[in-house]
């Protein structure tokens, strides 16, 4: 399986893009913003290819996607959330675009489901615009 998420757009706070799996549309994402030197809490992934596993979550208590090997990251999972206050680096991903800060309906479950079926997953973070 092949997650590719395209970020889009870029406010002050936050990173807003478009998820796809094996090329097909899935969702919006939101993630921080980009910053030259890390802010942690505040700052998104730098773009590239990851591998994902599914593992259980120690903080949520639950089975997540994680993503492996992200310089200068750890405990990156896509998850649920509406806003930059939700994430702490990590993509999260959910139904609706509300505006350029704001996500809505949470598709983190569908998506481990749909992973659970995998044999191997990775994913492309790609910037669409020029940061």
């Amino acid at each position: 399986m092949r997650i590719t998420i395209e970020r889009l757009t870029m406010t002050s706070t936050t990173t807003i893009g478009k998820m796809y799996l094996n090329g097909e549309y899935f969702g919006y994402t939101l993630e921080d913003v980009n910053r030259d030197t890390k802010i942690k809490h505040q700052t998104c992934i730098p773009a590239g290819l990851y591998k994902v596993v599914l593992t259980v979550s120690n903080r949520f208590k639950r089975l997540m996607p994680l993503l492996i090997d992200v310089p200068n990251f750890k405990g990156i999972r896509i998850h649920g959330g509406n806003t930059h206050k939700n994430t702490s680096g990590c993509p999260i991903v959910a139904k609706r675009r509300l505006d350029d800060n704001t996500i809505q309906g949470s598709l983190e479950k569908k998506l481990t489901s749909i992973l659970k079926e995998c044999d191997s997953i990775d994913i492309e973070i790609i910037n669409k615009f020029s940061f």
